[in-house]
């Protein structure tokens, strides 16, 4: 079961990794294959949707030194 509140669409995603636009995700997609997947996508030009603490941690991992 998901919790809807913890759901996040493109515009708050590229807002939580601090990205100039929401179209920034698609690259990101590509360019870094652990990056989560939307836990909903019905399609091309149709809503995606992520879990913000898959996409928080994520994005905690890559900042910690290595």
């Amino acid at each position: 079961m998901v919790n809807t509140d913890e759901l996040v669409d493109a515009r708050e995603l590229s807002r939580l990794l601090a990205l100039a636009q929401p179209n920034s995700i698609s690259t990101y997609q590509r360019r870094y294959a652990d990056m989560p997947r939307p836990v909903l996508d019905l399609g091309r030009g149709r809503p995606k949707l992520w879990l913000r603490g898959e996409v928080l941690s994520w994005a905690a991992l890559r900042q910690s030194p290595r």
